[in-house]
């Protein structure tokens, strides 16, 4: 819970600035009262809303966690603080492209969290909730200090900048929709999990998680896309470079998906040596269970021009129409399916998000070749669907299949690169 509305804070709170600093950030000359303007509006109303949940000083700690105790409001505050600032001090260390600091920053709040669990059980102590805020709490707070230090001259300079009302303006009018497309995504990536709780079972909900988890594999390919093509794009877009290159980059991340897709097929049975016999679905249920990852990370090269054109409202209604897509699809296939219908409407709904968002791109920015990557990954989809009730009976057939999609893949890697074959 605490991490769950930990996000849903930094989304909300954060007016959608965040993401007008990253498109305005390239086109921008005083950088440091760019990042005050994002920075400053959201923050204030984070305060000033924490400081109406303190007039019943145990409001928070009750209302997340049905546990009355002030020590913990105030730590869940202070967690909720150190993360809205330590997201907008970890945009400047990606818009700098300074990877390695970025990188470590991304990992040391697991790091020192785990090293404060190894602690308690070293010794013996803390085996209760409060001592588990307390290691969640401390990673927070410590990421936030470390990306201060390595931003110190960025944030320095913005304190003695005057916010300029009129850039404002134009930011908060780019960063509006993408609250609303936020908190639609959130619900997106979260439906389905509640979904099964509601409709289900625990044991569907249990297969569907470890089946989330490791297709997991393919959040690290969305995570590094993301982080690196934004700011990427937008520079480019500053500087007029021919937008040939974007077509050049979306090619290969639709030849990326198909390979992974592929290989999470060849090798779903790998996964029934690693759980427990009843575990036995997963490694069908795993597949369709890429789509989020996989279909979002092309969404983002395909959708880029959304962001060039300040055209946001449009993410907004390509989120909203997936999620309607995937409220339909739950709760008509859970009751019947299980995990199964699950991943199957979660993997359509994103399907449908890709196309939706490459189709307004092209509207509001220019025309790119899509025929190829809408019958590729529908072939993905429709392929992972079947494997999903088929795969028992027609496992060797499946196989075949995924072999087949990762040689025409590679082969066409090659043939971009210039390699003979």
């Amino acid at each position: 819970m605490l991490q769950v509305v930990s996000s849903f804070c930094v989304l909300l709170f954060s007016l959608g600035l965040d993401q007008a600093y990253v498109r305005d950030y390239h086109e921008s000359v005083d950088k440091p009262a760019l990042l005050k303007a994002a920075l400053l509006p959201g923050l204030l109303l984070l305060v000033v809303g924490l400081a109406f949940c303190f007039i019943v000083p145990d409001f928070i700690s009750q209302a997340l966690f049905s546990v009355d105790s002030v020590l913990i409001s105030v730590l869940v505050a202070l967690c909720f603080g150190a993360t809205f600032v330590s997201r907008f001090l970890s945009l400047i260390l990606r818009m700098q492209e300074k990877g390695l600091a970025f990188s470590m920053s991304q990992v040391l709040p697991k790091l020192l969290f785990l090293s404060v669990i190894g602690f308690y059980i070293l010794f013996s102590f803390g085996f209760d909730f409060l001592y588990l805020i307390i290691a969640q709490t401390l990673s927070v707070v410590a990421v936030t200090l470390v990306y201060g230090w390595n931003t110190r001259q960025e944030w320095l300079a913005a304190l003695s900048r005057k916010i300029d009302r009129e850039k404002l303006k134009p930011m908060l009018r780019f960063g509006a929709p993408l609250i609303m497309g936020g908190v639609a995504f959130w619900g997106l990536t979260a439906m389905d999990k509640l979904f099964l709780r509601s409709l289900s079972t625990f044991e569907e909900l249990g297969i569907y998680s470890v089946a989330s988890s490791f297709a997991a594999v393919a959040v690290i390919l969305q995570s590094i896309f993301s982080t690196v093509w934004a700011p990427t794009v937008y520079k480019w877009a500053a500087e007029g470079i021919n937008t040939e290159h974007i077509d050049q980059i979306t090619e290969y991340v639709l030849v990326a998906v198909v390979i992974l897709f592929s290989l999470a097929g060849i090798f779903s049975w790998v996964v029934t040596y690693l759980l427990p016999p009843s575990y036995a679905s997963v490694q069908y249920v795993l597949v369709p269970c890429m789509a989020y990852p996989l279909f979002y990370t092309l969404s983002e090269a395909t959708g880029v021009g959304l962001g060039i054109a300040r055209k946001s409202a449009y993410t907004m209604i390509a989120s909203i129409l997936a999620v309607v897509i995937n409220y339909i699809g739950n709760y008509w296939l859970i009751p019947i399916f299980g995990a199964a219908g699950a991943a199957i409407a979660t993997a359509s709904a994103f399907w449908v998000f890709l196309v939706v968002r490459t189709e307004f791109a092209i509207i509001v920015w220019r025309r790119m070749p899509r025929l190829k990557l809408y019958c590729l990954t529908l072939t993905c989809l429709v392929v992972s669907i079947f494997f999903v009730f088929l795969g028992r009976e027609h496992y060797s057939l499946f196989v075949l299949l995924w072999c087949g999609g990762l040689c025409v893949s590679l082969l066409s890697l090659f043939l971009k690169r210039g390699v003979k074959v």
